[in-house]
């Protein structure tokens, strides 16, 4: 199978997300990896809204080793393209449009590796929808109790330029309202500002300290004040003020202690909506499957990459988040630097090289035990 013309392909289908609307590229891969011979269940947390899960007939020696990419891409922005972002166009070694980077060229990669080599009882493949808006569609599979448990490894296609990532920090995004007293603004001594009370909170946030030491592969949490919005007009006092608060967390965090220890910053209890919560992801270095796959990677690039994480967030987050959580990598041939970017390219080599990575790590693993991993761990 070309994964580079089936990436052109998955371009072409339009799943900005909002809304997303994944079905008709759903049915698309659907019916390519029917044709293959896999198993093909969908599943859609809402209309249009559609993920699948792909695996191979028969029982299973081991658990399986999963594949997952995502579906929908983010808005196009405002700056024109030089390209038509829904064409696929390519021009040398690049193709671009809206999603070649993060994540078609992962998608198609996979799902070309996976029909090469055909179906087999110890693969799967899990592709979602919703991801771009916090992980829905992964979120919706792991809440219905549909994949793999437990997984043997997992692969997640996101954009690292065929770099192996060991993991992710994790993400708490909380909606903070702080409440006040409306008044004219001509006498703003008879009102409760709500806005200054989120100044005197993001002044206090400005300055917070974890209570946790940096990871050795994932580094520091952090904190980001996003948003702010309060106030109905100029000529009033403010009863409410809204803040948006970006929190990235490393293993051994717990993000309910978290949320309070940031309430805490508040002189008044504070209204606190969590609008994503999402675990870090993190598999040992010396693990001997990610030992394995950094091999494989090595033998294929000719470089050998350090552990080291990646800075955004991925589906691994939900689709691990059974009981027996497995060795994972995030590995993709798509451009970090090119994610939600205008005119987003990747490079049709790092496609390529891809497909080689993926096939000989399914090989590896549907052909024989992996070393210091026992069948079914």
């Amino acid at each position: 199978m070309d994964a580079i013309a089936l990436t052109q392909k998955l371009v072409q289908f339009e799943t900005i997300n909002p809304p997303g609307n994944e079905a008709a590229c759903a049915r698309f891969l659907d019916s390519l990896l029917r044709k293959s011979g896999f198993d093909v269940t969908a599943f859609s947390f809402d209309a249009g809204r559609t993920s699948l899960i792909a695996r191979g007939k028969g029982a299973s020696e081991r658990a399986p080793i999963c594949l997952s990419g995502h579906l929908d891409t983010v808005p196009l922005g405002e700056v024109p393209w030089t390209y038509d972002p829904l064409a696929g166009t390519i021009a040398g070694d690049r193709l671009y449009g809206r999603g070649a980077s993060d994540m078609k060229s992962g998608v198609a990669a996979m799902v070309a590796a996976a029909c090469d080599l055909g179906p087999h009882p110890d693969l799967c493949l899990v592709l979602t929808a919703g991801e771009e808006n916090g992980c829905e569609g992964a979120r919706f599979l792991a809440d219905r109790g549909v994949l793999p448990e437990p997984m043997g490894a997992l692969i997640v296609g996101e954009p690292t330029a065929n770099v192996p990532l060991v993991g992710h920090k994790g993400v708490l995004w909380l909606e903070i309202a702080l409440s006040g007293r409306a008044a004219h603004g001509s006498a703003p001594e008879l009102g409760d500002n709500a806005v200054y009370k989120a100044a005197r909170l993001i002044h206090k946030l400005e300055r917070f300290r974890f209570d946790a030491e940096p990871h050795p592969v994932l580094g520091a949490p952090t904190l980001n004040v996003g948003t702010i919005r309060g106030g109905a007009n100029i000529n009033s006092v403010p009863d409410r003020a809204v803040v948006g608060v970006d929190i990235r967390t490393v293993p051994g965090m717990s993000h309910p202690a978290v949320k309070a220890a940031v309430a805490g910053c508040c002189r008044e209890a504070p209204e606190i909506r969590i609008l994503t919560d999402m675990a870090s992801v993190a598999t040992e270095p010396d693990d001997a499957w990610i030992r394995t796959v950094f091999d494989v990677v090595a033998d294929q690039t000719g470089q050998r990459a350090d552990p080291r994480g990646a800075a955004y967030f991925t589906d691994a987050a939900a689709l691990r988040s059974g009981g027996h959580p497995p060795p994972t990598v995030i590995l993709g041939p798509g451009e970090p630097a090119q994610a939600h970017q205008t005119d987003e390219f990747v490079e049709l080599s790092r496609i390529s090289a891809a497909v080689a990575i993926y096939t000989r790590l399914i090989q590896l693993w549907c052909g024989g035990p992996s070393p210091g991993v026992a069948p079914g761990a």
